[in-house]
């Protein structure tokens, strides 16, 4: 967590604490700053711990659908704790991360005729550096990370060609739509290729279910699979979204010697 010196807040936007003379960096407020604390909540903060101190009484909080934990979905916070599930619920982090080890295991295991017990943590063999893809930037643009989304099976399905943006984050980062056939969006990718995508809602028991669709083709493209990472920025000046993306789905795997499949 980047720490500040100093700060234009005259009091810490937790406990309101004014006679700290410094301050640190807290979770991104919807005006795109961050929220600045006092060393005593940046500390409950980077803990994980603040919603649990601090917001144990409010509404909001959810069960984990893979082990029951209560996750606090009430508040910005907790945004990076969690994932909202495509047809409701929640399942938290570290469940989401064993769950795709799992799966991809089993997949594997499958391909070598192996015991998936038997298989390494194949996450821990991402080769990140490569696999890892970044926007190109000029010296006159700012890419400023909005959220990241890990694709389910059924956002990676080439034959459906969209994919589920949480509530949170389409109401948040995205135009506002107040019909369900929403807009067309202009979006640069990795390549600056501008990509034209359709941003709209499905009606949902009184609730929105937000999709970034005509992304049959971006899918087709860049490969990817469920379990690999994409994530949306936006470019200032212009305040453009741009997509990325990180392959977390393309791992060595053992066979005599290494070798990525694909």
């Amino acid at each position: 967590m980047a720490s500040s010196s100093s700060s234009s807040k005259s009091s810490c936007f937790q406990c309101h604490d004014s006679t700290v003379n410094s301050f640190r960096n807290g979770w991104r407020l919807r005006n795109g700053e961050r929220a600045h604390l006092c060393y005593r909540c940046a500390c409950v903060y980077e803990d994980g711990r603040f919603c649990e101190t601090f917001h144990s009484n409010d509404d909001g909080w959810r069960d984990c659908e893979s082990c029951g934990k209560l996750v606090h979905c009430g508040c910005v916070v907790s945004f990076n704790q969690y994932f909202l599930l495509d047809f409701g619920g929640v399942i938290c982090m570290e469940c989401s991360k064993k769950n795709l080890i799992l799966a991809r295991n089993r997949r594997y295991a499958r391909e070598f005729q192996t015991d998936p017990v038997d298989f390494p943590d194949l996450a821990k063999k991402v080769q990140s550096d490569s696999d890892i893809q970044c926007i190109p930037r000029t010296n006159k643009s700012v890419l400023s990370p909005l959220f990241e989304k890990l694709l389910t099976a059924s956002d990676a399905d080439i034959r459906t060609g969209r994919i589920v943006i949480p509530k949170k984050y389409a109401e948040t980062f995205f135009p506002e739509i107040s019909e369900p056939k929403g807009l067309m969006m202009n979006i640069l990718d990795i390549e600056n290729k501008e990509w034209k995508f359709a941003f709209r809602y499905w009606p949902n028991c009184g609730s929105r279910t937000y999709v970034l669709e005509g992304i049959r083709e971006f899918l087709a493209v860049k490969k990817l699979q469920a379990g690999d990472t994409v994530t949306f920025y936006r470019v200032e000046p212009g305040g453009n979204m741009a997509i990325g993306i990180r392959k977390t789905s393309a791992v060595k795997l053992p066979h005599q010697v290494w070798h990525l499949l694909f």
